[in-house]
């Protein structure tokens, strides 16, 4: 409510009020007013009161103004008339700025060459008639590298990105080519993707069945830095054992430049400590690949921007400071998918609640599940089982399979008394997110 509000702001200045009268004796004050001349001599009198004031006494808001130097404002640049061709990079602070919501979690790469190595390893030599949707461009380098491979093998470029700053040197790319559609959305929204089929964006794309992969529908992107990105790839691999978004046109590929601790954690083996939720669900799901030798776009400085932080000025943790090496690498959805289908929440589950745990043997962790959820060691290891098939429950929690959490994930589904309410979850709303 308001009211308390009300109350509290007479009460802070009057609190301020009381503390200068405080600290200004009154006879300095008196005899300051007798001394105080007229013209420019008054500069210098007032000054000698001021030598007098305790050390301690702070300016008002109103002092601190007077002598504060005022900003220069930056003068506005005015774009290029020809925004075809991208700036110099030295070029791009004045029109890509990199701080502030929109901007300080977003990587583009910058070089061209570097630019064209990624477009051809992404989209390489025997692709035909793609379909190519692209996710946070940003000023559209990569773009335009795909744009210059041979025109047979991409017949469509559909580019997502909301940012204005972008779509200044984005929308004439849709002016000089008609196979690119630059369309004002958010790559990260749900309602993005549902509104490409109710426009009639992917009428042309065929679905193929889910035994063979689909290879006409390409989905390219930035990773964001920030947590989003890693939440982002995370939501469209869980949307393949559904065969959801645009798997529903069967089994297409995703290629991505992201940061390489990203790519450490979804590649993690269960010998690497870097192991997480994401390993197993990446590794259960898809398998992936680098497409070009990472070496190629180190140092970063030389092929992406913005230029990497000095980390004497970030309290950021390495692995979110810009200036991290960069990979680029591409994911296939797996044919048999080991999370059947109306099952994703029960692993979400399984793997929030015990990788707490990540360090616990599966026999010790195993009853943390639920209430009574130590019965499932009778579904993993019981004499009804094959011995083939029954799980070591000596396993660490970081350490288990993919097959080691199928059977986790299957005993937690044919218990009776396992909860209905799955509230741990990794999935957004589709009301808003993917």
């Amino acid at each position: 409510m308001s009211f308390p509000f009300f109350l509290r702001r007479p009460f802070s200045t009057s609190i301020r009020c009381s503390y200068r009268t405080k600290n200004i004796p009154e006879d300095i004050v008196a005899k300051a007013l007798t001394k105080q001349p007229t013209g420019r001599g008054r500069s210098k009198d007032i000054q000698s009161v001021e030598d007098v004031k305790p050390e301690a006494e702070p300016q008002s808001a109103s002092t601190s103004k007077a002598v504060r130097k005022p900003k220069t404002r930056k003068a506005n640049i005015p774009l290029p008339v020809d925004r075809f061709e991208l700036p110099p990079r030295s070029k791009w602070r004045n029109y890509f700025p990199t701080s502030g919501m929109a901007f300080k979690s977003r990587i583009s790469i910058a070089n061209p060459e570097t630019a064209a190595l990624v477009a051809e390893s992404f989209v390489p030599s025997g692709s035909r008639d793609k379909v190519i949707i692209e996710a946070y461009p940003g000023p559209g380098t990569l773009t335009r590298a795909l744009m210059q491979l041979p025109k047979e093998r991409i017949r469509k470029i559909i580019v997502l990105e909301d940012v204005e700053q972008y779509l200044n040197f984005l929308n004439p790319l849709q002016e000089a080519d008609p196979r690119v559609q630059v369309l004002p959305m958010n790559g990260f929204s749900w309602d993005t993707y549902h509104q490409l089929d109710v426009q009639g964006f992917l009428d042309d794309v065929e679905n193929i069945p889910w035994n063979q992969s689909n290879p006409y529908l390409h989905f390219i992107s930035h990773l964001p830095m920030d947590v989003l990105g890693e939440q982002l790839l995370a939501q469209l691999l869980r949307c393949a054992p559904e065969q959801s978004w645009l798997f529903k046109h069967g089994r297409i590929s995703m290629s991505y430049l992201m940061h390489d601790w990203v790519w450490d954690r979804i590649s993690a083996s269960t010998e690497d400590p870097a192991r997480c939720k994401l390993s197993v669900i990446a590794q259960a799901v898809s398998e992936f690949n680098h497409t070009i030798d990472p070496r190629l776009l180190v140092p970063y400085n030389n092929h992406f921007y913005p230029d990497a932080t000095n980390p004497a000025y970030s309290s950021k943790t390495e692995n979110r400071r810009r200036g991290t090496p960069f990979v680029a690498g591409t994911f296939r959805p797996l044919e048999h998918q080991i999370i059947q289908s109306g099952m994703l929440d029960k692993w979400d589950y399984c793997l929030r609640k015990l990788f707490v745990l990540k360090s616990t043997p599966l026999k010790n962790a195993v009853g943390h599940l639920a209430p009574g959820s130590d019965v499932l060691k009778s579904y993993l290891t019981g004499d009804d089982v094959p011995p083939d098939q029954r799980t070591d429950m000596n396993k660490i929690i970081k350490k288990m399979g993919v097959e080691d959490w199928a059977a986790v994930v299957g005993a937690f589904d044919r218990w009776p008394f396992a909860p209905e309410e799955l509230l741990i979850t990794d999935s957004f709303s589709r009301d808003e997110r993917i």
